[in-house]
């Protein structure tokens, strides 16, 4: 894992939902959106949760298959 921030944002009209959380808090990011949705005083809905979630998963997947590729270093061919 590193060090860096991701940065998930929603604008719903006049309303912006911007989540920050590293590597280590996916789980926390996950269950923030959860209770965003349920609260009935803002605008975000479970689809926008669901939407987002499957963002924050897909951005796991794609990190985790950048980890399982062979990285080539500069003493190493290109070609």
């Amino acid at each position: 894992m590193n060090d860096d921030i991701n940065v998930l944002a929603l604008i719903k009209g006049k309303e912006r939902y911007i989540f920050l959380y590293d590597d280590s808090q996916r789980a926390e990011a996950l269950r923030m959106l959860g209770r965003h949705a349920s609260n009935p005083e803002l605008s975000f809905s479970w689809y926008d949760a669901a939407v987002l979630s499957q963002k924050i998963r897909q951005e796991e997947r794609q990190q985790r298959a950048r980890m399982r590729m062979p990285q080539v270093t500069d003493t190493e061919e290109l070609f």
